[in-house]
């Protein structure tokens, strides 16, 4: 299960994370147009013109050492469903974010981001030797809380007037974490809830 490859991707039983390039932009931009993920005002995933743009940042931030890029690959389909990224890496205090996740509608509520998420916790707390683990999302995105909560992240609290989006609303911000005393459990708890589905 927890496998990264020589090209620094990680290889689950379901999906692939590969490491974002330009060559990924149309595939991302099609995976984009199911469901219309752009629409929701609450969230920040981009349109099919922004594409380009969005991976261009993406690398960019990937350049500078402030993030690791992904798509992610049904492994059996070998279709492109989704996007996510490690980031905000705070290193002296071994503490990173996991977020800029989006996944296409059909790909959604199918154990794409339940293994998603494992190899990326299995690689932030067993690899990079993190003590914790943050995620983020908007206090009205509530399909996204639920999904963090039921990866057993627990809620630190909300940063009120967060961010100015980019329709002219401000965001609060709901912040969630894992720590390393509670990874096993959680890895054992998203093993299981594959093994289910």
């Amino acid at each position: 299960m927890d496998k990264v490859t020589e090209l620094g991707g990680l290889v689950g039983q379901h999906v692939v994370l590969e490491p974002l390039s330009k060559d990924h932009i149309p595939a991302l931009s099609v995976a984009v147009t199911d469901g219309e993920l752009w629409s929701l005002w609450f969230t920040s995933v981009p349109h099919p013109d922004e594409m380009a743009e969005y991976v261009e940042l993406a690398l960019a931030q990937e350049s500078r050492g402030e993030a690791l890029a992904y798509v992610v690959r049904d492994k059996h389909s070998g279709g492109v469903v989704g996007c996510t990224r490690i980031f905000n890496w705070d290193q002296p205090n071994r503490r990173l974010e996991i977020g800029h996740s989006w996944y296409a509608k059909s790909a959604q509520r199918t154990g794409v981001n339940t293994e998603t998420k494992l190899l990326m916790l299995a690689y932030a707390f067993e690899t990079l030797d993190v003590l914790a683990v943050e995620f983020r999302t908007h206090w009205h995105n509530e399909r996204s809380r639920q999904a963090i909560e039921r990866l057993g992240a627990k809620q630190d609290g909300v940063l009120r007037n967060h961010r100015i989006l980019k329709d002219g609303t401000i965001r609060d911000t709901v912040v969630y974490s894992i720590i390393d005393s509670e990874w096993p459990a959680v890895k054992q708890s998203l093993k299981a809830r594959l093994t289910a589905d």
